[in-house]
């Protein structure tokens, strides 16, 4: 059996905007201190499991706002109603400086571990808000996968039983929030390498644990960690 070489990437770890774009592109303070402006915590939760499992981690801290790197070129939610009112120019250069960089340095990293003879599981790292549009989120922890890959959905059920096994009281939920098919990083890279080389997990946290004691986050970083390591 091929061994597993684990990469992660975050691609909403931070809300910063770039310098020279300050003046063109306002944003409200607390619009990008929100959910809309980064994924809160997502970045400790990647250190965390980077660390513990000795992985490569590529991750971004240029808002989301300003542009998604988690979204397809094609995407209407490639750049925010602030970045759409940016002139094509600066458009083409956020695409050029920060978006293809990233999505160019992770596919070489996976390729360069299946050509080492290695299968590559990557996760990429979210966190979601508790509540969106009234409605509270019935999750502590969401794994996204598609349901069509054998190797995915074999390693998020054996992660959601590793991880409920440590701590029977977080709610863990399959492709949810979202669907592990819709566009993302993830859905992206399965275009390009097979499921025998290739399995993408999105992770989601709910946020809830990055606004409560430091003790409950720990716990949960640690049961995170634990589990994937006892997969892996």
């Amino acid at each position: 059996m091929k061994p597993t070489r684990l990469i992660l990437t975050c691609e909403h770890a931070g809300n910063e905007i770039p310098p020279h774009l300050r003046e063109q592109l306002v944003i409200p303070p607390r619009v990008l201190a929100s959910h809309r402006g980064y994924d809160r915590g997502s970045l400790e939760i990647a250190q965390r499991l980077a660390r513990e499992c000795l992985a490569e981690l590529l991750a971004s801290r240029t808002s989301r706002l300003v542009i998604d790197l988690n979204r397809s070129e094609r995407s209407p939610e490639l750049f925010s109603s602030y970045a759409e009112r940016l002139s094509q120019k600066l458009r083409d250069e956020l695409l050029e400086r920060y978006y293809r960089p990233f999505r160019a340095a992770t596919r070489e990293s996976i390729a360069e571990a299946i050509d080492d003879g290695d299968r590559v599981l990557h996760l990429s790292v979210h966190t979601f808000t508790p509540i969106r549009n009234g409605s509270k989120r019935t999750a502590d922890v969401g794994l996204l996968y598609d349901p069509r890959r054998t190797s995915e959905r074999t390693f998020a059920q054996k992660w959601r039983k590793a991880i409920e096994r440590l701590d029977p009281s977080l709610r863990v939920r399959m492709n949810y929030p979202y669907l592990g098919t819709a566009d993302g990083h993830t859905t992206d890279l399965r275009t390009v390498f097979p499921d025998r080389n290739y399995a993408g997990i999105e992770l989601e946290v709910n946020q809830a644990f990055f606004r409560r004691s430091e003790r409950r986050r720990i716990a949960l970083l640690e049961v995170l960690a634990e589990g994937l390591a006892s997969v892996v």
